[in-house]
């Protein structure tokens, strides 16, 4: 029986590909390169900084010219965190019955705190989560489970009673190494969604309501 949810970010919780494209098609317009469409944003939107440069820039992190690139990125996401952000459609109605029934929820993301804190205060629910687990709370970051164990740690629940849900084969890897039930949100960002059964999840949901059925398995 699951005695407390977690939730991954980016493609999980929240949709926040809207404002990572328009980060990264500032930086394409200050370069002189053609905007991308939002559908072929969307599948990289989980991998951060690295996986969109790369695919408006088709740079490596190795690259002279990356650094300035990924500051530039971060620099304008940030001043423009949550302004096409919004939950996905029927996930502030599955935290309500969450705090209905009593199950604390928390988020555990690979974001970084400088941008987890400030888009969970703008949405509205950094006071409402038990936890807030960034990319950089640990040593290391998904895949590891460092960072699902640490939540777990701080709600003072143990992993086995603990239920994570995430749209990337790193959440269900984390969630394995953990001892932790894992939850596959297809409706989210994953890029290989022909792939999913091979991950280590437990189920798989296409609405943010769905996961209620998993609560007890």
């Amino acid at each position: 029986m699951t005695s407390a949810v977690l939730f991954d970010l980016d493609g999980t919780f929240a949709d926040t590909a809207p404002d990572l494209g328009a980060a990264l098609n500032h930086l394409l317009n200050l370069h002189g390169r053609p905007p991308l469409p939002l559908e072929t944003i969307r599948p990289q939107a989980s991998h951060g900084s690295l996986g969109l440069l790369k695919l408006g820039f088709n740079i490596e992190p190795n690259a002279p010219t990356f650094t300035n690139l990924r500051d530039g990125f971060l620099d304008y996401y940030a001043s423009h965190i949550c302004v096409h952000t919004t939950l996905f459609p029927g996930m502030a109605e599955l935290i309500e019955v969450l705090e209905q029934r009593g199950l604390p929820w928390g988020i555990v993301t690979n974001k970084p705190h400088r941008f987890t804190l400030p888009l969970m205060q703008a949405l509205g629910y950094a006071q409402r989560a038990a936890c807030l687990i960034s990319g950089d709370t640990c040593a290391r970051a998904k895949p590891f489970p460092d960072s699902l164990l640490k939540a777990s740690e701080l709600l003072k629940i143990a992993p086995k009673l603990c239920l994570y849900l995430g749209d990337d084969k790193r959440d269900a890897e984390a969630a394995q190494a953990a001892g932790m039930r894992c939850v596959i949100a297809r409706y989210g960002y994953n890029s290989s969604p022909e792939e999913l059964s091979n991950w280590p999840a437990q189920g798989e949901i296409d609405l943010p309501s769905q996961l209620l059925q998993h609560l007890r398995d």
